[in-house]
């Protein structure tokens, strides 16, 4: 069922002006998006049930059981199963997107939604007007002439305001008949084929996702999808109930937006870190932490837990990583283990904690994702979901080189200079 509440307005600028409007922003003054920086956390152990508790306090978002989740891990397994479950649908399919673009990936995508339009399948993609500018007038048509719907998330126009303009909906959600999802970090592209392990081909972590808890991935995208169209979407369809146990594993999807207030993400991740007993295993592509994070961070260290990150060895923006590496030597001098992975770029968004304690999403560890992106996580409380995203830890750690203290204080003229250029855009980042 759709509820019209007011008119869409339609029309895209040209790349060019697109373009120009996000150079714009990228280097746009840090004056918006700030988190607030004072915290006092409370004493929490994520193995406690209160713990599962405080967070569902903090992020409004229940946990629920009863779900079943398999780990994707790179483009070989995450496309598999997207075109699996879209060639399954019956009723309903609703796919938002930040990035899609050329690449065989991509067009498979939009050719199985399409071929589901015409079996008279109800589609709504939904696309980041920045993520999703260099998308294939193509794939777009391809997708609009079989019937999809196809939107794109706050259009770059010369009238918009400079801060809604920045806030842009970074959250990559699937789900099909509304019973099965897929979320993670991977977006729509030939970038994301692949094993990971080849350069050129991007490294990253979904999940597949069936029980109750896709109601709240639902949840996700039809927010989204009512700021862009001004169409409610629901019924049967769309919230089928009741939604059947598939398995043994409780979840939660926390998800933050900036028009909604966006501290709850970020205390998530607060809490998650300081609550920590044995270790941390955090992989994150774009890793540029403010001073409570990082605080909390070598705090968790000098309780005897073991802290290790895994970064990109290379990144798309090299500035990113230039303003990573620069924080980096307050957590190697408390003893925080830093890897970069080598073989390819590294996109996956993960979290483990004392090997119980679990999260997925597209959520990266900076300002941007906490303060400015609409973000989605699915937050897992199961020993084998952590034990599988552990072994891929480990495999990801075979395939990384250590950074150590001494060579981060090695780092070159060049390096340097780049991270002093990035610290007026931090708050961008």
């Amino acid at each position: 069922m759709q509820t019209h509440l007011e008119p869409h307005r339609s029309g895209f600028l040209n790349r060019l002006r697109s373009a120009a409007v996000a150079g714009l922003l990228a280097i746009a003054a840090a004056a918006c998006g700030h988190v607030q920086p004072h915290l006092t956390l409370p004493t929490l152990e994520v193995g406690d049930p209160t713990f599962a508790a405080t967070i569902t306090g903090y992020t409004e978002a229940p946990v629920v059981g009863g779900n079943r989740i398999d780990v994707l891990l790179n483009g070989d397994e995450i496309f598999p199963a997207k075109l699996k479950i879209i060639n399954a649908a019956t009723k309903t399919i609703n796919y938002a997107q930040y990035v899609f673009e050329e690449g065989q990936p991509a067009d498979d995508v939009a050719r199985a939604l399409a071929e589901r339009c015409r079996a008279g399948v109800q589609v709504n993609v939904l696309v980041d007007a920045v993520g999703a500018m260099a998308m294939p007038a193509g794939q777009r048509q391809v997708m609009t002439e079989a019937g999809c719907r196809v939107e794109t998330f706050r259009p770059l126009r010369p009238w918009s305001r400079s801060t809604s303009a920045n806030n842009r909906n970074h959250r990559r959600i699937l789900v099909v008949d509304g019973r099965v999802g897929i979320t993670g970090g991977s977006g729509t592209s030939g970038k994301w084929g692949g094993d990971g392990r080849t350069d050129g081909h991007w490294r990253d972590t979904d999940v597949l996702v069936e029980g109750p808890v896709v109601t709240q991935l639902q949840g996700a995208f039809v927010e989204n999808w009512l700021e862009a169209t001004g169409v409610a979407l629901g019924g049967e369809d769309y919230f089928p109930q009741p939604q059947e146990v598939r398995g043994p594993v409780s979840a939660q999807a926390v998800r933050s937006s900036p028009a909604g207030g966006s501290v709850s993400m970020y205390t998530m991740f607060l809490l998650a870190v300081a609550s920590a007993q044995r270790s941390i295993h955090i992989t994150n592509p774009y890793f540029v932490p403010d001073d409570k994070m990082i605080e909390t961070l070598v705090q968790t260290k000098h309780r005897g837990v073991r802290v290790v990150l895994i970064l990109p060895g290379a990144i798309d923006h090299n500035l990113v990583r230039q303003a990573s590496r620069s924080e980096l030597g307050r957590l190697l001098r408390a003893g925080i283990e830093v890897y970069e992975y080598r073989p390819a770029l590294l996109h996956a968004k993960t979290m483990v904690i004392d090997g119980i304690w679990s999260t997925v999403g597209s959520t990266n560890l900076d300002r941007r994702s906490f303060a400015l992106n609409d973000e989605l996580n699915l937050v897992i409380y199961n020993q084998a979901v952590a034990r599988r995203l552990d072994e891929i830890f480990a495999q990801d750690l075979a395939l990384s080189r250590r950074v150590t203290y001494e060579d981060w204080r090695r780092r070159g003229i060049v390096g340097r200079l780049l991270e002093l250029l990035a610290v007026p855009v931090k708050s961008q980042m």
